[in-house]
């Protein structure tokens, strides 16, 4: 399970690259974790459907039916931003895309417990942040950091 992380809003470039990502990710047989709602997560849950993928999205309510349409497996958190900490703790690992506070918080959260994460598209807030150049690139390199990344997934 990996999450992929970004704002709720996302401009076009921003939400082609979330798509690129969850169509990469899912044909490599990972499930795509996000918060659930718009812009880079509906992106990313969108490329993961269009190539048979899984998503799960954990939305800041108390009602799941507020996940966007491409989300296999909603969780109503009941949470709001807390929900950070359960995306982080379901995911293996994380893809960073732009965002703002929240996701600067899924990152810190995720490097705090130790899980690997690649940024893509953005800045690199902390120099345990793997950069990626391109979708593809970003999803091979969060694959290779997982621990038993010698598996295969799927």
């Amino acid at each position: 399970m990996i999450a992929v992380c970004g704002g709720a809003t996302a401009d076009s470039p921003t939400a082609a690259l979330a798509e690129a990502v969850g169509a990469a990710l899912a044909q490599a047989g990972a499930v795509v974790v996000c918060g659930g709602l718009g812009g880079v997560m509906e992106a990313a849950c969108r490329g993961a459907k269009r190539v048979g993928g899984t998503t799960v999205g954990i939305v800041p309510g108390t009602d799941a039916h507020t996940a966007n349409a491409y989300v296999d497996i909603p969780i109503a958190s009941g949470m709001a931003q807390g929900r950070n900490a359960i995306i982080v703790h379901t995911a293996d690992g994380v893809i960073a895309l732009p965002g703002s506070y929240g996701t600067l918080s899924e990152v810190a959260l995720a490097l705090n417990m130790g899980k690997p994460v690649v940024a893509l598209g953005g800045s690199r807030p902390d120099d345990a942040v793997q950069v990626a150049d391109d979708p593809q690139t970003a999803v091979q390199m969060i694959l290779a950091l997982l621990p038993g990344s010698g598996r295969r997934m799927g």
